[in-house]
């Protein structure tokens, strides 16, 4: 399969396309400067992304858009040349706030429509103002969630023109089984976005979506965090991996362009994020010859080893 990162991407299921190589939107709303998304966004856009994900939750939907706008003023691309993701967050689970959610990120966006909505998690939160609700000590407050009832506020969305397509989050097999055998189901989810990369390979969950059409969009794909709770701190971080580093000597490559190149090759849209210029360009930089080897060096070293 020979691959360019400018001009290739992979069909969904409801006869869209998806770009294989996105770029992710998200920075720490406490920590980020302001303007910092929007220019990166620009930035991404003249190096030849065309794959934006965001979320409402991100706090920032209205540089992504602002940058995107600028773009298709000054001529570099159309709309219809722009793939926009956003996300349905888990305070707006219940039928009736699904809509809104979606026309708020809409409304910060300046845009018609997004390209693909997905609920972010298979989870809720209480409804209401806060987006992180919690009780007296501290600790989420949960609500009920039914995901078919969610999903078929999502299917009137797409009926409406809000969205051309639609997916889901870091769902696993039994709650993406619940969607497909909903009765009445009129629209399928045509991606999941879950974690992945060389660490982190997801090969059971992989199979099981192309065996129903579902495209895997894997989020940290240059590795996750390094929290000791959340990781096995023996790993060696990713990109300092010994195998990812002699594969990427081998083809003049970075680490960090094997990784992408590993999960690109075999069908998983990637979303590398980046406020670095230098890393924003090399991330797309995966290139076009056919890097066989990636795949099978990575595959037989057994390190599934969650970073």
């Amino acid at each position: 399969m020979n691959l360019n990162a400018e001009s290739h991407s992979v069909p969904l299921g409801d006869g869209n396309h998806i770009p294989l190589l996105g770029f992710g939107t998200y920075g720490d709303p406490r920590t980020t400067p302001k303007g910092t998304t929007s220019e990166c966004v620009k930035l991404a856009i003249d190096v030849g992304y065309r794959h934006f994900d965001g979320a409402l939750v991100y706090f920032n939907e209205h540089e992504v858009g602002q940058a995107i706008r600028e773009k298709i003023a000054d001529g570099t691309v159309k709309r219809e040349d722009i793939f926009y993701c956003g996300k349905l967050w888990n305070t707006f689970h219940p039928p009736e706030l699904v809509r809104p959610a979606l026309e708020r990120t809409l409304k910060a966006l300046k845009l018609d429509y997004v390209d693909l909505y997905i609920i972010e998690l298979p989870m809720a939160f209480k409804p209401g103002k806060e987006f992180y609700p919690k009780d007296q000590d501290g600790k989420e407050i949960y609500h009920h969630t039914d995901l078919c009832a969610t999903w078929e506020a999502l299917e009137a969305c797409k009926d409406a023109g809000l969205v051309k397509s639609l997916g889901v989050s870091n769902f696993n097999r039994r709650q993406l089984e619940l969607l497909l055998n909903k009765p009445g189901l009129r629209h399928k989810p045509v991606s999941n976005q879950v974690e992945c990369h060389p660490y982190f390979t997801q090969p059971k969950l992989l199979e099981y979506c192309r065996q129903n059409d579902i495209v895997i969009v894997g989020y940290c794909p240059l590795g996750s965090t390094r929290d000791p709770g959340w990781v096995n701190l023996k790993c060696p971080p990713l990109l300092e991996d010994e195998l990812l580093v002699s594969i990427g000597k081998k083809y003049n490559k970075s680490s960090a362009q094997v990784a992408l190149r590993f999960n690109v090759q075999r069908g998983v849209v990637v979303i590398p994020k980046s406020f670095s210029p230098e890393r924003i360009k090399q991330n797309f930089q995966v290139g076009v010859t056919k890097y066989v080897d990636f795949f099978f060096h990575i595959r037989d070293c057994n390190v599934h080893c969650r970073q």
